[in-house]
């Protein structure tokens, strides 16, 4: 699970203009009102498709968790295209609107595939030998729609809602900033709220007592998100989209090429030109020497015309020192971006292949009840384990850090974020060794003499799956946090929807890249129709082995981090060299001063 947290985030001044009347704290409620049931709506029954999937669709194990993660890639890329939208043509009151109505409608769709017998296969049964119909192609077709829409709805919201609330504050004066904290407070409160309602009550609901049921509820969850967002139209400030800056990014590129034979000048700093309107939101960046062939685009030139105002004639000819550092921190931001694609591969399995341990392990709360965790609620531990160790690490490792660094948040992001890092590679190495005990006590006696579909079930407790989802919570609680505030900050101002979207399009390409890693392995490590590292049943299968491959990975991608880490520049400072102290301090072996 996601948890997005700003409100650490400092809160950048912007211009002074002709002001709207911000709602302030009145519109509050209707937007987390939004929040809340959205996620209600949404939350419980994504943690929760792979099993129905597997039970209600009869999908072979492989088939649904590649499924799940086009799925969820597609919903995360997405938020691209979303935030494109909304900083260009839509706003972002059009956008969350839209795509409101769209999740309801996906809902909506997921729901009568439950309710209707003629939408889903006919039930298989529990016994290891009975018959399985698959999904016919209208069936498949009807819930992929509704995955369409929920696609949708996810692209429009995620970059958007954060964003959103945001502007119902004045940033130019201090009530302002302090109810923008508010809201991001109240913000990761109804987060919490809504998952640990979702991946309890709700889940629960789905699987022991009805999908048709389970899936109801969150659709009508869905409409009140739709019900609370209009209701507070009249009172929201709605910004009126500025047009896209990739614009300015393509005239940097162009102008660069077209000048790439031009010598630059021995002092750049004071003969390029440089223009910064006054109507930007953007801080002003000073000249850094990294990436000196865009430096090129700045270059002016006998043909280049200047305007009264100050400004480039033909900025695609000629563009401002400011726009060539707008890009500079975009492109110093992927190879950091990067690192995260290899991490999210380790929260993608444990959103799926964690699942599939939990049904072949004794989920009863006592060994003589009857009743049993549902599988997917167990991803409620690694929401716990976030949310007790942040205020822990907010309020009680950072003022301890803040005394021996004198920095003020203690560590710098990137530090933090290699912390995260780093736990995610024992993540992986304690969730190959509770396989093998899980396997181990299968084959070994006694057993629950329990077959089912998928195999015959562990008497290992399921809660030995608790230690390494409470790891993946800590490492997500710093990587994945640390990650917000990096590319909201390390994005220029007039951007920070497409920074939300940045975070989004790194979960996408993990789920894909999680798909493609588990297409290989099921077919490189193939001995027959029903045995590889990734089988149908997890008993004739090696995940153990499929986890150590991920934590090798995690420890290249570690040492990749690293050395990013250290070439990094942060956004407007003129060099790295206080990062480079900051960094000599980490020892190789730890992502930790």
């Amino acid at each position: 699970m996601i948890i997005i947290i700003l409100s650490d985030m400092e809160v950048d001044k912007v211009p002074a203009r002709d002001e709207p009347k911000y709602g302030g704290i009145k519109a509050m409620p209707f937007i987390i009102g939004n929040e809340t049931f959205e996620k209600l709506g949404t939350i419980g029954t994504s943690a929760n498709l792979l099993v129905y999937l597997t039970t209600v669709f009869n999908m072979k194990s492989i088939t649904a968790t590649n499924l799940i993660n086009v799925f969820n890639g597609t919903c995360n890329f997405g938020t691209l295209l979303g935030a494109f939208l909304s900083d260009t043509y839509l706003g972002r009151y059009k956008t969350l609107g839209i795509a409101s109505i769209s999740s309801f409608t996906g809902m909506m769709f997921l729901a009568l595939t439950a309710a209707i017998s003629k939408l889903h296969p006919p039930h298989c049964g529990t016994a290891a030998n009975s018959t399985c119909l698959e999904p016919t192609t209208g069936q498949l077709a009807f819930l992929l729609c509704g995955f369409g829409f929920l696609v949708i709805g996810a692209s429009g919201i995620r970059p958007c809602n954060l964003a959103f609330g945001a502007d119902q504050f004045n940033p130019n004066t201090e009530s302002g900033r302090r109810g923008v904290n508010s809201f991001f407070n109240w913000y990761y409160f109804t987060f919490t709220f809504a998952m640990m309602v979702s991946l309890t009550v709700i889940v629960y609901i789905q699987s022991s007592v009805s999908w048709a049921i389970g899936l109801a509820i969150p659709t009508f969850l869905m409409f009140l998100s739709c019900v609370f967002f209009f209701v507070g139209t009249k009172i929201y400030v709605m910004i009126l989209p500025e047009g896209s800056p990739l614009t300015s990014f393509a005239q940097v590129l162009v102008a660069a090429i077209k000048k790439r034979r031009l010598q630059l000048p021995e002092q750049p700093q004071n003969t390029l030109f440089n223009h910064v309107s006054i109507n930007t939101i953007n801080t002003e960046l000073p000249y850094t020497d990294q990436f000196r062939f865009l430096n090129k685009a700045s270059i002016i030139t006998p043909e280049d015309r200047i305007k009264e105002d100050g400004s480039a004639a033909n900025p695609w000819k000629l563009c401002s020192i400011q726009q060539v550092e707008e890009v500079k921190c975009v492109v110093r931001v992927f190879p950091i971006w990067i690192a995260g694609l290899i991490y999210y591969i380790v929260l993608v399995q444990m959103q799926a292949y964690v699942v599939f341990q939990a049904l072949q392990s004794d989920r009863r709360l006592r060994n003589t009840s009857t009743f049993k965790i549902p599988a997917a609620s167990y991803a409620v531990f690694q929401m716990l384990s976030m949310t007790i160790w942040i205020p822990i690490y907010d309020r009680i490792i950072v003022p301890f850090l803040q005394k021996i660094t004198k920095k003020e948040a203690g560590i710098t992001v990137l530090q933090k974020m290699g912390i995260g890092l780093f736990i995610a590679v024992f993540t992986m190495l304690v969730s190959a060794v509770v396989e093998t005990r899980r396997r181990n006590v299968a084959f070994s006696h006694p057993t629950l003499g329990i077959e089912t579909r998928r195999g015959e079930i562990s008497a290992m407790p399921a809660n030995w799956l608790i230690p390494q989802l409470a790891l993946a919570g800590l490492s997500e609680a710093f990587t994945v946090i640390a990650q917000v505030e990096f590319f909201y900050k390390q994005f220029p101002e007039n951007m920070r929807s497409f920074a939300g979207s940045f975070l989004f399009c790194g979960f996408a390409l993990a789920s894909y890249m999680s798909s493609f890693l588990i297409s290989i392995v099921h077919k490189t490590t193939r001995t027959s129709d029903t045995e590889n590292w990734l089988a149908e049943d997890l008993n004739k299968g090696r995940l153990d082995y499929f986890y150590y491959l991920v934590a090798a990975l995690e420890v290249l991608n570690l040492g990749y981090f690293l050395i990013c880490a250290k070439w990094y520049k942060y956004k407007g400072t003129q060099n790295d060299h206080n990062l480079e102290i900051a960094l000599e301090k980490l020892e190789p072996t730890k992502p930790l001063v």
